[in-house]
C-alpha cells in the first residue's frame, strides 16, 4: 500500500524506466548520477552499485563521447537498477546510447536545438519503447526564450521550453515523457514546477540544480523538493549535490521516508539483473530470499548476485551478499568473502548470517570464519568461470559495433 504525504498526489501518466514504474501513483523514486567517466565501465558499475545500496532506484550516466556509449553497453547488462543516459549537445550520442540498451534518455532542450535531430532521437526511442526525460535547466535555456522573457530566466520561459520539446516529440507520435524544470533558485524552481503541473499530466522529475555542497545544498534541495512533494507534485527526485553521489541517494531516500512517501521495515534487497555471466536464476533466488525475510524485520542491505566474477566487488557495500559460482554460493560480508555454501542452500545461508549480523554485528560475524580460505575458494571459481565463459559473456562487442555506426 502506498504511503502519502499531506496533500493528495497529482495524477500523472505512468511509464516504465526499465522495470521501475514512474508516475501514475507509483512510489516516488530516488535518482542520482555517477561522477565516474562512463568509458571506465568497471569504476562506473561499482559506483552504480554504491548508489543502489544507498537507496537509488534509477541511476543516470553521462554519454558524452563514443567511448561512453561503449561503456554503457557493458554497464547496462550488469546494473542492478535502470540506467538513464545523459545527453548534452550531440544527438548522435543519444542514438548510440539507445544502441547500448539504456532504459531512458535525458535531453536538454537548450543544448540539442535542431528540430530534425530531436525528432530523429524521439522516433528511435519510440520504436524501442524507451522513455525520454525533457530536462529543462534554467542555466541553459534557448537564446530565443531569454530574449522573449526580458533577458532573464523565468518560470514561464522554462515551462515554454518543455512544451516546445513536447511538440517536437508529438510530431513523431512519441509520448513516453518525463519532465524536469530545474533551477538553482528554490523559489524559481518551485514556481516552474507548479506552473508545469497545471498544463501537463506527464510525470515530473524534481530537483534543484547545482544546489552546491552540504549542508547548504541539502537544505536547498530539501526545501524545493519537499515543498512540491507536500503539495502532491512530483514523481521522481534527485538531490544535485557537490558531494559524493552516494550522499544524494541517501538524502533522497531519507526525505521520502521522513515525509511518509517511502517506507522501509525490512531488508533492502539488491539483486543484479542477470546478465550473461549469471550462474543462477537470479530472479528466483531473489524472490526466495524476499519471501524468507518477509516477517523477520531485519533492516540490512542484502545482495543476491548472479556470479562470483563481479558480484562481491560490485556489491561490496552491502551488509551481506551471496554470489554464485561453479555450483556453489560464495557468501560475503561488507565485500569480504566469508563462507562457501551449496547452491541450494544460498537463501538459507543468507537468513542465518543476516540474523547473526543483525544481532552481533558484521565484525563479530567475520570473526567466526576463515576469510582467507573463503577468498581462495571464490578466486578459484572466478578463474573457472572466466576460462569457461571468456571475458565478454554479455556480448558487449556486438553492441559496441552498432554504436560505431552512430558515433564515429
Amino acid at each position: 500500500m502506498e504511503v502519502q504525504a499531506g496533500s493528495e498526489r497529482r495524477s500523472t501518466r505512468r511509464l516504465m524506466v526499465g522495470d521501475v514504474a514512474v508516475g501514475g501513483g507509483a512510489p516516488i523514486t530516488v535518482q542520482s548520477m555517477t561522477v565516474t567517466r562512463t568509458a571506465d565501465h568497471e569504476a562506473t558499475i561499482q559506483q552504480i552499485y554504491d548508489l543502489a545500496m544507498a537507496g537509488a532506484d534509477i541511476v543516470r550516466c553521462t554519454c558524452n563521447e563514443p567511448e561512453a556509449a561503449e561503456g554503457l553497453a557493458k554497464i547496462v547488462p550488469r546494473s542492478p537498477v535502470p540506467i538513464v543516459a545523459d545527453i548534452h549537445h550531440q544527438y548522435r550520442m543519444a542514438l548510440a546510447a539507445l544502441e547500448a540498451g539504456v532504459h531512458c534518455l535525458r535531453l536538454n532542450p537548450g543544448n540539442i536545438r535542431r528540430p530534425e535531430h530531436i525528432r530523429t532521437v524521439a522516433a528511435e526511442a519510440r520504436d524501442r519503447g524507451v522513455p525520454i526525460r525533457i530536462g529543462v535547466n534554467g542555466g541553459s535555456l534557448h537564446p530565443d526564450l531569454y530574449k522573449k522573457y526580458g533577458g532573464k530566466v523565468t518560470a514561464e520561459a522554462m515551462v515554454e521550453s518543455a512544451l516546445d520539446e513536447i511538440r517536437y516529440f508529438a510530431d513523431v507520435d512519441f509520448d513516453l515523457i518525463k519532465i524536469s524544470v530545474k533551477a538553482s533558485s528554490v523559489p524559481l524552481m518551485v514556481e516552474a514546477y507548479r506552473q508545469l503541473s497545471e498544463v501537463t499530466d506527464f510525470p515530473l522529475h524534481l530537483g534543484v540544480t547545482e544546489a552546491g555542497p552540504p549542508p547548504a545544498g541539502l537544505i536547498k534541495s530539501s526545501a524545493g523538493i519537499g515543498t512540491l512533494l507536500a503539495q502532491g507534485i512530483g514523481d521522481t527526485i534527485r538531490y544535485s549535490l557537490t558531494a559524493d553521489p552516494v550522499e544524494e541517494a541517501r538524502a533522497g531516500r531519507t526525505l521520502l521516508e521522513a515525509m511518509g512517501l517511502r517506507e522501509r521495515t525490512n531488508v533492502d534487497l539488491i539483486a543484479c539483473p542477470s546478465c550473461g555471466r549469471a550462474e543462477i536464476d537470479v530472479v528466483a533466488v531473489a524472490e526466495q530470499a524476499m519471501a524468507a525475510f518477509a516477517d523477520r524485520q531485519i533492516p540490512l542491505q542484502i545482495a543476491v548476485m548472479g556470479c562470483v566474477v563481479n558480484g562481491p566487488g560490485e556489491a561490496r557495500d552491502a551488509d551481506l551478499g551471496i554470489a554464485a559460482g561453479n555450483k556453489r554460493g560464495h557468501l560475503f560480508i561488507k565485500g569480504r568473502n566469508a563462507a562457501v555454501v551449496r547452491e541450494d542452500e544460498m537463501v538459507e545461508a543468507l537468513v542465518h548470517w543476516a540474523q547473526l549480523i543483525h544481532e552481533e554485528g558484521a565484525e563479530a560475524a567475520l570473526a567466526r570464519v576463515d576469510t582467507e580460505r573463503a577468498r581462495r575458494e571464490a578466486e578459484k571459481d572466478r578463474d573457472h568461470l572466466l576460462a569457461e565463459q571468456g571475458e565478454d559473456a554479455n556480448d558487449s562487442a556486438t553492441r559496441i559495433e552498432l554504436i560505431h555506426r552512430h558515433a564515429r
